[in-house]
């Protein structure tokens, strides 16, 4: 359910001409076509024509705190969203998948709502709302694959609306053989975060997909650092130990998967259970050269480098 690592042009335009109001996102040689609008803005996103066509959406917003998601489809999406704004008084922003020329039927939507589902239950990062996974309609072989590829640019494009409810950032557990090679000739060297006086021990790599704390690493219990300051820190603990990437084993937790961070300070924080700095934390395997001394002598290499 990839499209491949090849470069892809996305277009983001900016209805009300600000971040915040509405949006539209196309993929060039997609056929899909996205729009994203606030609560605010539904009135004028329904009268919108893409808003009567057949497709899927999702409702975003909170419930206690914790973020909360509603996925549906339907053959016009203007009238099911009309029914969740008199029913359903949680939600905040929506998304509504369609095609361009209006080319989805019934069936298809249908299987895009079930496989988005699935997968959102299987990351697990925020909760659904919705009550059971519906089953997969009765595609052909090759509109089966169509919708797959559909998916594909669909999952590629949310995240630039800063939509991650389908991101997985666990990662399966890997030997050190079958770590992926930096430009293809090497291993990313491996760092190391030890806390003897916690009795933690981490190691993570540098991937593409971000700062990776590998699998069998230990963590704090739980979040000991000021929830007011570190609140985003110490929800992504909480999130880690209700999704499974953090088992409790005894005083402390363990990964269960090879995880990719954002960024080192937010590996760092989860590990040791507050805010941190992680480039002066982390170091370089077997010495004690920081991340941040290891990252400023890879920019100084690259600027000697012949052009």
């Amino acid at each position: 359910m990839t499209i491949g690592s090849v470069g892809r042009s996305l277009e983001l335009f900016f209805i009300d001409g600000k971040p915040e109001g509405m949006q539209t996102a196309e993929v060039f040689n997609w056929t899909g076509h996205v729009l994203l609008f606030p609560r605010t803005r539904i009135k004028a996103a329904l009268e919108r024509k893409e808003a009567r066509y057949t497709g899927v959406y999702l409702l975003l917003g909170e419930a206690d705190g914790a973020p909360l998601a509603y996925i549906g489809e339907g053959e016009d999406i203007a009238d099911r969203i009309r029914s969740h704004d008199q029913k359903r008084d949680w939600w905040t922003q929506a998304v509504l998948v369609t095609t361009g020329a209006n080319t989805l039927n019934k069936a298809h939507v249908k299987y895009l709502e079930s496989r988005l589902v699935e997968i959102a239950r299987s990351v697990k990062r925020w909760e659904l709302e919705n009550a059971n996974t519906p089953p997969r309609p009765g595609l052909s072989e090759a509109a089966q694959a169509n919708m797959e590829s559909f998916l594909s640019y669909l999952l590629m494009t949310l995240p630039a609306l800063r939509i991650d409810i389908f991101q997985e950032f666990a990662k399966p557990a890997k030997t050190q053989e079958c770590e992926a090679p930096i430009n293809g000739t090497s291993h990313s060297p491996l760092f190391e975060l030890i806390l003897k006086k916690h009795g933690l021990n981490a190691t993570a790599r540098l991937e593409e997909e971000g700062f990776v704390v590998l699998a069998q690493s230990n963590a704090r219990l739980r979040w000991v650092g000021e929830s007011t300051a570190d609140g985003g820190y110490a929800r992504l603990h909480e999130q880690l130990r209700a999704s499974g990437v953090l088992v409790e084993q005894d005083t402390h937790c363990v990964f269960a998967k090879s995880y990719a961070f954002r960024s080192p300070s937010a590996a760092a924080a989860v590990i040791i259970g507050q805010n941190t700095n992680g480039p002066k934390a982390w170091k370089l395997a077997g010495t004690s050269e920081t991340f941040r001394e290891w990252e400023a002598r890879q920019i100084d290499a690259a600027a000697t480098e012949p052009a």
